[in-house]
């Protein structure tokens, strides 16, 4: 399959005082078109760092990142927000949504900075809710939604732009047993029915499971990736 994201010699460091931490070191990873990829290691091996890198959020202190034929790291902070808006949808651990806004006005909130009119970013909106099963509660706000319900809203917010790339942080870390493999369900059929290129950072091996490939970090090295049978 044709490389969609390309990272080469990526190092990142941090100034802190006088002090230079460096976080990663030389990392050069490829993740093909269609690929699910989960990144794990312990607390502080980068692998947070590494994801906001791929997703356009951080820019590295050294190497290249090529997303979709992109020179991504050369881009400056404008041309960068575009890009992200453009091809990258962000799901976190802690939903982020905005508590006055109903799920649709939520899932709309991407779509304001397009030329889509008012209706056509309703119809998208219902589009994207009706994907993760929860177009009967378009009207709620996310305090009447469960965790499991709340992360489906945010997942809808992400694809609503239809996006190559999905980036997720920990997009489980919140949710009980049950709501998390529902979760990770959903994410898998985005990478296999619908094609979306998925990286997601997790510190549990059982949602590890659902992805294709799983890249482990240790101390901004890469250690290892392991081809998998998704669950």
């Amino acid at each position: 399959m044709d490389a969609l994201v390309s990272l080469r010699s990526i190092k990142k460091s941090y100034q802190r005082g006088t002090q230079k931490i460096e976080v990663l070191h030389g990392i050069d990873l490829t993740i093909p078109k269609g690929d699910f990829v989960a990144l794990m290691g312990p607390s502080g091996s980068g692998k947070t760092t590494l994801l906001n890198l791929i997703g356009g959020l951080d820019s590295p202190s050294s190497g290249e990142i090529n997303v979709g034929g992109q020179r991504i790291d050369a881009l400056s902070s404008n041309k960068l927000s575009n890009w992200r808006s453009r091809n990258v949808g962000f799901v976190f651990q802690f939903y982020n949504l905005l508590p006055t806004l109903s799920a649709q006005r939520n899932v709309e909130l991407p779509l304001l900075l397009t030329n889509l009119s008012a209706s056509e970013r309703r119809r998208n909106a219902e589009i994207a809710l009706a994907l993760v099963g929860l177009a009967d509660r378009s009207k709620h706000l996310p305090s009447e939604l469960s965790g499991g319900q709340q992360q489906r809203v945010s997942i809808a917010r992400a694809i609503v732009s239809d996006p190559t790339l999905l980036i997720c942080d920990e997009p489980t870390g919140d949710l009980d047993r049950q709501s998390a493999e529902e979760i990770l369900s959903l994410l898998q059929l985005l990478n296999r029915e619908h094609g979306k290129t998925i990286v997601m950072v997790t510190h549990d091996p059982k949602a590890a499971e659902y992805a294709n490939r799983t890249v482990h970090l240790d101390k901004g090295t890469l250690v290892g990736v392991n081809d998998a049978e998704a669950a």
